[in-house]
This record gives C-alpha cells, structure tokens and sequence, in this order.
C-alpha cells in the first residue's frame, strides 16, 4: 500500500505544511516524513487521527490505487449490438456494469436468459415488457425494476417509438453473459 504518497498528496492539494500538520495531529514532524515516504507502517489509530486532520475519509486512505474511482469519458464509451439492440457500455468495474440499452420498437433481447449476478434497470424512454419467470410487468419512462439474474428473464420494447433502459449488473465474480 501506498499510504504515505497519498497523505503526502492530499495535503500538499490542501496547502497544509508539515508544521501545521505536526501541530493539528500531535505527531512529530520525522514521524509524518517517515509515514509520507513510507518508510513506517502507521496504528490505524494515527491513520484516523491523521484523516480527520486532513478532513477525509478513513477508508479512502487504505483504497488500492485499482479500488479509486475510474472515470470513462463519453467519447471513449465502446459500443457493441446484440439481436437489433444497441449497446453502449458506460463502465466496468470489478463485478459492476452499467449499459445504456436501445431497443426498437419490437425489440427485445432474445429469448429469456440466466446468468449469475443481480440486474437493476431504469427505463428512460419508451414502454418495455419485463418478465422474470410468472412475473410480468409493463413499465414506462421512469420507472425501475431488479431482480436476480438467475431466474430466466426477458425484455421487450412494446412501444411504437424506440425505448432506452440504463441496465446495471452487478456478479461477485465479475462474470456477465447479459449481451
């Protein structure tokens, strides 16, 4: 880990000298320079009272640099279509996707599918047809619907205009046969 370069960072982003942090944590000023250059693993006690100092976050100072946010831009968005369905990926990461889905009208996914995991989607324009194995549901604009994605499941624009649904799945394991 990577403790003392990110405390480092942050405080020099907050313009906090060493003294000023010597004097708002009670720690000495080799201590704070050994912990900044890693060369001593603090107690998570100094760990929370050097957080609170620098107002963040326990747990954002023990993150692994793969755990910190990842931004994907629009344009660097990748596409992909799947039985007439458009396909834009929004993210990936670890075992979260998100996926804006347009469907034309009649359109759906194919034929009722399973896979681990748990979906949630939010219909965003148009009319879908939802089915989950005895459940069926019509929902519009607006409204959201989940459930565990190993249960046979299916989706289909009923609509006269083309529907769009922001789809999530999330898998412990990070395995997605969604499209």
């Amino acid at each position: 880990m990577d403790i003392g370069s990110k405390i480092r960072a942050i405080r020099n982003r907050k313009k906090i000298t060493i003294a000023q942090m010597c004097e708002g944590t009670g720690l000495s000023k080799g201590f704070i320079s050994n912990v900044e250059n890693n060369n001593t693993s603090p107690s998570i006690q100094t760990l929370q009272t050097i957080s609170s100092f620098l107002r963040v976050p326990l747990p954002y100072l023990l993150l692994e640099k793969e755990q910190h946010m990842r931004v994907v831009r629009k344009a660097e968005r990748s596409f992909s279509t799947h039985n007439n369905l458009k396909i834009e990926h929004v993210t990936s990461k670890g075992g979260l996707r998100m996926m804006l889905v347009e469907f034309p009208p009649g359109a759906s996914m194919g034929e009722a599918n399973a896979h681990e995991g748990e979906e949630c989607h939010l219909v965003l324009e148009g009319k879908v047809l939802a089915e989950q194995g005895e459940d069926s549901m019509i929902l519009e604009e607006g409204d959201s619907f989940s459930w565990n994605a190993s249960v046979p499941h299916f989706v289909k624009n009923i609509g006269d205009e083309k529907a769009v649904v922001l789809i999530s799945v999330y898998s412990d394991t990070g395995l997605h046969d969604v499209f």
